[in-house]
């Protein structure tokens, strides 16, 4: 029996489904299925009951619960012991963050935390949504999450992150008012780019639109964050982005406004209320004692 094995078996536990366990493992459905038939031939029993399209635990399952839970943490009590020998030189942190705060503020700490560790090798993992990030912490899959303030953190200890300032990116062919403020009911008026109902970005939109009491004029609505600032910078309609994705659009040419009045978003480092491991330990303390983003930043 491999550490594997357990991992997965838990997975399948926790989400009731091989499908929504395999894409939580970001492993393909037939290898985790080979995977719990492996554990079950060595346990000589099975370990769940198919039911349509979900599962339930047998007895030998519900059994196997908590020893499979001590045993993985028994795994990384061993792998926090060689760390605290090997004092960071070497080691490899999990994170999950929803995607405008892995562009920022994640690249600015991971930047740092490298500089001074070299040796910590990170993996960053994209959620299905913000509420996505807590499930994975609290289930162990990832150590450390970033999600947005807001999100149920039930069970978790939370540490704000730097506020940031969301801001409008028009088309480099707008005209840039001399107030330099774009007011909620001049945005409301713009063909808009954002993503997907339920999406951080797009509940962001909708809040600051709902002070205006107009709905939205969806002119692209698109899954692809990437592609937003070169929709933008191709004339398809105007965003609403975190002030470092927005910085990064007027070096390409958009026309960057604030919003009058003027609008934050403040997202959350999550972890769970139980020992670290020393990187992510180390990687806490640098949030913690990171300097907020200051209020009134210049615009390009």
């Amino acid at each position: 029996m491999e550490r594997r094995h357990l991992e997965c078996f838990l997975a399948v536990a926790s989400h009731g489904s091989f499908t929504s366990a395999a894409h939580s493992l970001r492993i393909a459905q037939p290898s985790l299925s080979h995977t719990i038939r492996t554990l079950e031939r060595d346990l000589g029993a099975p370990v769940f009951r198919r039911l349509g399209r979900g599962v339930v635990l047998t007895p030998v399952g519900e059994a196997l619960m908590e020893p499979a839970r001590q045993v993985l943490h028994g795994f990384t009590k061993v792998h926090n012991a060689a760390e605290r020998v090997t004092g960071l030189a070497s080691g490899r942190l999990e994170i999950v963050a929803v995607t405008t705060l892995a562009v920022d503020p994640l690249a600015s700490f991971v930047g740092a935390f490298r500089s001074r560790y070299p040796g910590i090798e990170f993996s960053v993992v994209d959620p299905e949504n913000a509420a996505a990030v807590v499930d994975l912490v609290r289930r162990g899959r990832c150590e450390l999450g970033l999600t947005e303030q807001g999100v149920s953190t039930t069970g978790m200890r939370v540490i704000e992150l730097p506020r940031q300032e969301v801001l409008a990116v028009l088309p480099p062919t707008a005209t840039r008012p001399a107030s330099g403020a774009l007011t909620v009911r001049e945005l409301a008026a713009l063909d808009l780019i954002t993503t997907p109902k339920g999406t951080t970005t797009r509940i962001v939109l909708d809040d600051v639109l709902a002070l205006a009491g107009a709905p939205p004029r969806i002119a692209v609505e698109i899954t692809h964050r990437a592609a937003i600032v070169p929709l933008v910078l191709a004339g398809a309609g105007a965003a609403l982005l975190p002030s470092g994705l927005a910085r990064d659009a007027a070096a390409l040419g958009a026309v960057v406004l604030r919003i009058d009045p003027p609008v934050a978003r403040h997202g959350v480092l999550v972890r769970p209320t139980g020992e670290l491991s020393p990187a992510a330990g180390a990687f806490v303390d640098l949030v913690t004692r990171w300097p907020s983003v200051a209020e009134g930043t210049a615009l390009p």
